[in-house]
């Protein structure tokens, strides 16, 4: 199992949502956070002073995926749905998941990730990516 941690653009949230959507990826956890990097942010001005604003809106995507094909075809698209060229384009960690427990159930692994009808046409259709 991998763990996709994706910090894009947040005028993107829609186009990547419907993306990953579009390919049966339906799980995922999505939040507005504050970054800093190359971008550089830009100034402004505030009761008649100016100030540098470094840390700039973006979006982040958490996606749980239980193959490497999975997680390179997630990897894939982000890329390109996200991809401008320019500073601020954003970053992608991907981790090694060791375990995933459903507090509810108790569950372990992928069993924890997909509801029983997913798992049944995951199986069928080796798509890996979860409903």
């Amino acid at each position: 199992m991998f763990k996709i941690d994706a910090i894009v653009r947040e005028e993107i949230y829609e186009e990547l949502k419907d993306a990953l959507n579009n390919i049966n990826v339906h799980g995922m956890t999505v939040s507005q956070v504050m970054g800093c990097g190359y971008q550089k942010g830009y100034q402004t001005i505030v009761r008649g002073s100016r100030v540098d604003v470094n840390m700039l809106p973006k979006i982040k995507f958490e996606i749980v995926v239980s193959t490497e094909e999975w997680m390179k075809k997630v990897v894939n698209l982000i890329c390109m749905v996200a991809y401008t060229g320019n500073p601020g384009d954003g970053k992608i960690f991907v981790y090694d998941l060791k375990d995933v427990i459903r507090i509810r159930t108790g569950q372990h692994g992928n069993e924890a990730i997909y509801e029983k009808e997913a798992a049944d046409s995951q199986d069928e259709t080796a798509d890996g990516a979860g409903k």
